[in-house]
This record gives structure tokens, sequence and C-alpha cells, in this order.
């Protein structure tokens, strides 16, 4: 047990009751983080006070003494509705604005890739550089993170950013984030992994925009994401069927990312990373309209990061001029 003298010193020493805010939005997650510490800790206090008071005030003074009826207060009711309406009003909206901004990514955020695996960080360069545990990004510059899970769910956690993220299998999930300030910060899993999940930790290191390219240089000379991805592609044989023309026997994928896909049942869907995985492993779940339902899967055969490369091949892949929904 720590003695009275030992918690002294710990405090003295500098040790902080949070991390340093190293995103843009660090400040904005601890004020609202605050504000709600705030009201339940003066709700409590407030509550406690007047139970105090009222158990003091009104208590039985004699045995025969009979309390006076309670008429009520239209005010008083009123008041005690209306005051946490308006507080859980602030609550919510502000919470909403929030979860809002950390929802959406700006357009030219860079785009990386994370695979969580017992228990270790797989990350992906889209300039083919790899990291194990450690991501190096560049400091002022926002970063998307589009991640998933080879075996169970895990949690990305960066408290010094404020952003946590689950990391499911079987689907992506996306996270995004601008460090501010240049420097090493602790990376977690926030969810129970396994008997090593405490061991599954990283670093995240912020550094300057020209040392950050210094060590992209710096790395061995690898095939980029796109590269890797448009040689699996070709070594799956995928361009037999997809490759633009009108004898093909799937659809073409040129510009199909984020473009609405008419299906065989009639219903459309939005073409994102998501769908463009299932339709790689599990091809007869959403046939496109106007093709036979005769892609194999490749379901076992490619691993989640090869996954990663052929969506961003397939990402990279433009049309020549603007089509309507994908028939």
């Amino acid at each position: 047990m720590v003695s009275g003298l030992n918690l002294s010193l710990w405090i003295q020493s500098g040790v902080p009751l949070f991390p340093k805010q190293a995103s843009s939005i660090a400040k904005e997650v601890d004020y609202l983080y605050f504000f709600l510490v705030a009201v339940g800790l003066f709700f409590a206090v407030l509550i406690f006070l007047l139970v105090f008071y009222f158990a003091v005030k009104y208590r039985r003074r004699a045995a025969d003494e009979r309390p006076l009826p309670i008429l009520g207060s239209l005010r008083l009711e009123l008041l005690w509705s209306i005051v946490p309406l308006g507080l859980t009003m602030i609550m919510f909206g502000w919470g909403a604005k929030l979860y809002y901004q950390m929802l959406r990514p700006p357009k030219d955020a860079t785009q990386l890739y994370v695979v969580g695996k017992q228990w270790m960080w797989k990350i992906q360069h889209p300039e083919g550089q790899r990291e194990i545990n450690e991501l190096h990004v560049p400091v002022g510059r926002p970063v998307k993170l589009t991640m998933t899970s080879e075996d169970v769910i895990h949690s990305f956690y960066i408290p010094a950013f404020r952003v946590k993220m689950d990391v499911l299998p079987g689907r992506y999930t996306r996270l995004w984030f601008t460090p501010i300030r240049t420097g090493e910060y602790h990376l977690f899993c926030a969810e129970y992994c396994g008997t090593k999940h405490s061991g599954m930790r990283g670093r995240v290191v912020v550094m300057k925009p020209d040392d950050y390219q210094r060590w992209l240089s710096g790395a061995p000379a690898i095939e980029t994401l796109e590269q890797a991805g448009g040689r699996l592609f070709r070594q799956y044989n995928c361009n037999t069927c997809h490759d633009p023309g009108p004898d093909a026997l799937g659809p073409t994928l040129d510009g199909v990312l984020g473009r609405t896909v008419e299906l065989t049942s009639g219903e459309r869907v939005v073409a994102d990373e998501t769908y463009l995985r299932e339709s790689i492993l599990q091809p007869n779940a959403k046939t496109v309209a106007g093709y036979e339902a005769v892609m194999p899967t490749f379901q076992g055969q490619i691993s989640e990061e090869g996954l990663l490369q052929l969506i961003a091949y397939i990402k990279s892949l433009t049309r020549e001029e603007p089509r309507g929904p994908q028939r």
C-alpha cells in the first residue's frame, strides 16, 4: 500500500493526470469531459447537502409529532424538470457535434491501413512502408486509418490524441486525427483480446514534415500499396473478368469505389471498402445487376493485408468519363 508520503512525492514529481493534448481534437474532448464531470460533481454535492439538511431540519422531535401534508409546487416541478432537460440537451448537442466532427475525415487526409492481430498492430503506408507496433506520421497533417482485425475484436487507442476505435474482424472501421505536437505517444489496445492483451501496445511517432519525408525515403525500396494490389490483381487473374469490354464476365472496376451499385435484387448499395472486401471473399452475397454469379470466393487465399492492397489498387483506378449507377 502506498504511504501518504510516497503519494505526495508522486504527485509533486510532475506526473500528469491526463496525457498531453497532442491532436487537434484533444482539447475539445477534454472540455466536454470536464463539463460532464463538473455537472456530475455539482449535483452529487448538492443532493448530498440537501439530503443532510432536510434530514436535520425535518427530523421527528417527539413521538406523537405528525408531519404537515405536502401540497406540492408547480414552480419547483418545472424547475427540476427544465434544468436537467436543458443540461442533457447541451451534453447531447455538444457530444453529437464532436462525434460528427470525429466521424468525417478531411478529403486530403493521408490514408493508412491498420490490421490488428493477437498481439500486434500491422500498419501499411501508401508508399509501401510497413510497420509493426509503430506508427510514423507528420505533424499538422490529417491522417485517416482504415482498420480491420485478423482474429478477434481489438481497439486502437491513442490517449494523447483522445481517439479510440474498435477494430473488428470481417469489416472495416475508420479513425482519423491531426497531430499538433511532435514526439512519441503511447498506442494501446483498449479491448481485452486474449492472454497477452496487456502487451499489445506500441508507439506513435509524430515528426516534422521534412523528417517524415526523410523517414519515408530512408526505408528500403519496395512496391507501393497500389503496386502490391496490382500484382495481386494480376496474380489471381482478376483482370480476365473485370477488364472493361462488352464480353466481360464481371463489372468494370474503373472508378467503382464510392459509386452506387445496382444489384440483381433491385437494391442499391454504395461500393465502399467494406463492399469490395465482401465482394472478394463472398462474391455471391451481392451480385451486380446484369452479371451472373460466377466469381469464385477467395476466402482463406488472401490475407487482410492483401485485401487492403487490392482495395488500394481498385481505388486508384479511374474512369475516362462519369457514368451512372453500375449495371
